[in-house]
């Protein structure tokens, strides 16, 4: 890791930050992709029984 001297809170601060809110996004993508999937099975299923 190079040397960053008495910037080294501020760039390590940032770097913590942005890899949680990298990880935040994966998890409510994840979250909301299972979420459409189930809503969309169970419209898919609807339908199938209606006709």
């Amino acid at each position: 890791m190079p040397d960053l001297g008495k910037y080294a809170d501020a760039v390590m601060s940032a770097y913590a930050v942005s890899l949680l809110l990298l990880v935040l996004l994966v998890i409510v993508s994840w979250r909301r992709a299972g979420k459409v999937k189930k809503d969309l099975e169970e419209i898919e299923g609807k339908g199938q029984s209606d006709g």
